[in-house]
């Protein structure tokens, strides 16, 4: 979790600063084979060298992008757990809990459709 440590001190709201860390810990726990890093001043998680799951911070939100597949494949869920979305990323706001269930789904679906995928994004 030390990749993260610069960009989780950057987060002025201590309450935001501890569900960020809490989440990607979460992430790092649940899912130790993938390889926590930062790119593009965003903390993400990638597998075999391709993209999987991204967390970045707004003022009312901690948006979460597991690309426009996940997005499309997760749509019902994504709006039966509250949340908002785009077509790349959902909103899980702050005074709202976290949805821990459907990261997981997300996560392993992106492990999964991208087992032979060689490209950091799909194409």
């Amino acid at each position: 979790m030390e990749v993260f440590a610069k960009y989780l001190t950057g987060i002025d709201n201590p309450d935001h600063r501890d569900q960020t860390e809490e989440i990607l810990a979460w992430v790092a726990e649940h899912f130790p084979n993938l390889e926590p890093l930062i790119k593009w001043n965003t903390p993400m998680f990638s597998d075999h060298g391709t993209f999987i799951i991204g967390f970045s911070t707004a003022k009312h939100h901690l948006s979460v992008s597991p690309e426009e597949a996940g997005i499309a494949h997760f749509a019902d869920d994504i709006a039966q757990a509250g949340y908002t979305a785009t077509k790349g990323l959902f909103r899980i706001p702050w005074n709202e809990p976290v949805n821990y269930e459907l990261l997981e789904k997300m996560i392993e679906f992106n492990i999964q459709d991208k087992t032979d995928c060689s490209t950091f994004w799909r194409k």
